[in-house]
């Protein structure tokens, strides 16, 4: 696969042309080699281990749940990827045609933050895998704690937030091997690793999949609850990439390659990848008796060097990589947008780096007092009008047809809308988005939470359609 970064500000006009027939060069592997590395991550694990345990539902359900998100998102990516794929151009451009020529910042600045917290989250969980690397090798565990980071934690996240920035000012390129290398790799080792829990279980791993996390009194109601609580969450943590998708459908062959580079990348992957964070979740369970999310601090507790240093090597790269390509470059990209004659791509890094920083040095803290669902939930909510709005402007105002050149003028043309904003797409989206969130922090509407993400995207789209109609 060949992972396009495109490093250009987004700035003017000039900038984001479409791809040329000879850059339509994705067949279907490269298309689920996408979601092969969006899936295999540190975070994603954690995510998914921390939605078995806090809904309390059986295995089963949770497993259903996750294969029902994966089956979700890709029909809404094939929705949101088809202008990219048709006239080859990236999310940026796409979205002047529903926000306007200056509107179509919005969505960016908001895709850039998102981005910027993802990356400093994946960055604090590469570190993890780092430190798992120390202290296999060196045998130093324990200290005092800041913020929730012992030493070797702090040590290991300065190392791994460095390296983040060395590798960004020498160049992108051998990322992308990089990349397809480690991902086979972390399916290795999770096997490797639901292996050792298997043995040490005594065969109880499959049972404990099943009850282990089931609450006392659970009801229908509540595991149908739980049920839609992870598929929310699930769907919302592939909020941007759903908005942005076009990025990588403009480089597929034709519209079926997309389609099925789809079907085989996200179901295939939302299914090994979830029951084998089921597995080594309630194994772990079983064997240490405590419930831990983090895959690292599991393969800690075997204490197999061997494993360990394999474990550290392959977590770290992977998250490493997909973190580079899929949150750091669309923060930087974004933060430049803001100022281009003043803020260099370089120097854009540079800023992002900090926040990530700051984000991920306060992870833990962060985590201990809102949950790795609420944090999922907050930035799924806050992206949903954008893809409802997107969607309805591209389906039923304009019926799947784009003015291409009037996309690229930035002085007139169709999508100037008179002063360079769709009011009716700004308001939508605000309206939209406060609603959305809200039913994430709003305890008067929690009973709504789990539907923060599809709430957004069709108030959204609703209130953009009658807007524009009027």
């Amino acid at each position: 696969m060949t992972m396009h970064t495109d490093t250009s500000t987004g700035g003017d006009g000039n900038t984001l042309n479409p791809v040329s027939p000879s850059e339509k060069n994705w067949g279907a592997f490269a298309i689920f080699n996408i979601w092969a590395n969006d899936v295999q991550s540190l975070f994603g694990y954690s995510l998914v281990a921390s939605l078995f345990i806090s809904f309390g539902v059986s295995g089963w359900t949770a497993f259903a749940a996750l294969i029902c998100a994966g089956l979700f998102v890709m029909f809404l990516v094939n929705l949101s990827g088809a202008p990219g794929e048709k006239y080859g151009i990236p999310y940026p451009v796409l979205a002047r045609a529903s926000l306007g020529t200056q509107g179509a910042k919005l969505p960016a600045i908001l895709r850039a933050i998102v981005a910027v917290f993802w990356y400093g989250v994946q960055v604090y969980f590469a570190s993890t895998a780092v430190a798992l690397l120390i202290r296999s090798l060196t045998g130093i565990s324990g200290g005092a704690e800041v913020l929730g980071l012992t030493g070797v934690d702090w040590l290991a996240f300065v190392v791994v937030w460095a390296f983040h920035i060395v590798i960004f000012w020498r160049g992108m390129d051998w990322v992308e091997t990089f990349l397809n290398i480690a991902g086979p790799f972390v399916y290795l080792v999770m096997i490797g690793l639901v292996i050792v829990l298997w043995q040490k279980a005594d065969g109880q791993l499959l049972n404990a999949v099943q009850t282990i996390f089931v609450q006392p009194d659970a009801t229908f109601l509540s595991e149908f609850n739980g049920f839609v609580a992870i598929v929310g969450t699930m769907v919302a943590y592939f909020a941007a990439v759903m908005i942005n998708f076009s990025d990588f459908s403009r480089y597929a062959k034709d519209k079926p390659a997309m389609v099925r580079g789809n079907l085989a990348g996200l179901p295939f992957n939302m299914i090994l990848f979830s029951a084998l964070a089921l597995l080594t979740t309630a194994g772990a369970a079983v064997v240490y008796g405590e419930a831990i999310i983090n895959p690292t601090e599991i393969v800690e507790r075997t204490d197999s060097v061997l494993l360990s240093v394999i474990a550290a090597i392959t977590f770290f790269a992977a998250t490493v990589g997909i973190n580079l390509v899929a949150n750091f470059i669309p923060a930087v990209n974004g933060i430049a947008n803001l100022a281009p004659d003043r803020i260099s791509f370089r120097m854009a890094g540079l800023i992002t780096s900090g926040f990530a920083f700051v984000i991920g040095g306060l992870w833990v803290s962060f985590i201990a007092s809102f949950g790795i669902g609420g944090f999922v939930n907050t930035l799924g909510a806050t992206l949903a009008p954008i893809y409802g709005i997107m969607i309805v402007d591209y389906y039923m105002l304009r019926r799947q047809k784009l003015d291409l050149a009037g996309l690229y003028d930035m002085t007139g043309g169709p999508y100037r809308f008179g002063n360079g904003w769709n009011n009716p797409a700004v308001v939508a989206f605000a309206i939209a988005a406060v609603f959305s969130v809200a039913t994430v922090w709003v305890p008067a509407l929690a009973a709504l939470s789990g539907y923060a993400w599809v709430i957004g995207a069709l108030i959204g789209g609703a209130l953009y359609y009658m807007l524009a109609k009027r």
